[in-house]
């Protein structure tokens, strides 16, 4: 399936895609058609009201997860463009809920930065509670995947070894604008997928998520040792090469750009 929080005025509703069809899966969002048992079979048994799906105005996936982890150095020719050796262990940082927004939304430049860069990630969104889970429960909590453009303020990035300051700013990371469940893709919660981001055109990146370092489920299976992964939690599962910061000289977003994501 492919399923999506749309805006309806002052409110959003939780859809089922249908090609050209939004079928309203009676729910606010999808992080509450995920905290309910059985989503899958309620999600696509919906008889809904339904709205063409042309002019929809497409809202974060999940416009309030618990938490969004992060994984940075996760794809092998990014982690040599940057100049680093590969990582033991996934190099994680955090988001919050204020940081996201829809897919086709503005992506408001920060006065404070003259760096802002572009990111595009397959994001991973959980479908059921877990902790500490290992092989087939990993694979199991993973609801689906998404798209996630880990818009960065480099300059702030790296003022200090932690990454937080240039990556959780408001309003600075679109998501979406779909969740597809993993029996829609080849290889399912593995899936290997073209990843390809676009600045004016321009292609900056392209790759495929095949050159993972460490997959969704092993980032399932990581992240939940430490917390409790809650439906509607977004794993971002890192960046392939091509990103402006590493470029010389330098590229990034100046303003009035349009930036397209696709996976």
């Amino acid at each position: 399936m492919k399923l999506a929080t749309v805006r309806t005025g002052d409110t959003t509703r939780a859809v089922r895609v249908d090609g050209d069809t939004l079928v309203d899966l009676g729910f606010t969002d999808l992080g509450e058609l995920l905290a309910t048992d059985g989503w899958v079979a309620r999600a696509a048994a919906a008889t809904g009201p339904t709205r063409p799906a042309v002019g929809a105005q497409f809202a974060p996936v999940v416009p309030q997860p618990s938490k969004i982890v992060c994984v940075g150095l996760n794809y092998r020719n990014h982690i040599q463009e940057m100049g680093r050796d590969l990582p033991e262990y996934p190099t994680l940082f955090a988001k919050f809920a204020d940081s996201l927004i829809g897919s086709t939304d503005d992506i408001p430049r920060p006065e404070e930065t003259d760096q802002l860069d572009w990111e595009v990630e397959l994001g991973v969104v959980i479908g059921a509670p877990v902790r500490r889970a290992t092989g087939a429960a990993a694979e199991a909590a993973i609801a689906g995947f998404t798209i996630v453009n880990d818009v960065t303020c480099r300059d702030w990035q790296f003022r200090t070894r932690e990454w937080l300051q240039g990556k959780a700013w408001d309003s600075s990371t679109p998501v979406g604008p779909y969740l597809v469940t993993p029996d829609e893709l080849p290889d399912g919660v593995r899936p290997a997928l073209d990843v390809r981001l676009e600045v004016d055109g321009e292609v900056m990146q392209h790759d495929t998520t095949a050159d993972l370092l460490f997959d969704p489920p092993a980032l399932v299976e990581y992240v939940s040792t430490m917390v409790r992964l809650r439906p509607g939690d977004i794993i971002a599962t890192g960046t392939p090469g091509g990103v402006g910061h590493a470029r010389t000289p330098g590229r990034y977003l100046a303003g009035g750009e349009t930036v397209i994501t696709e996976i």
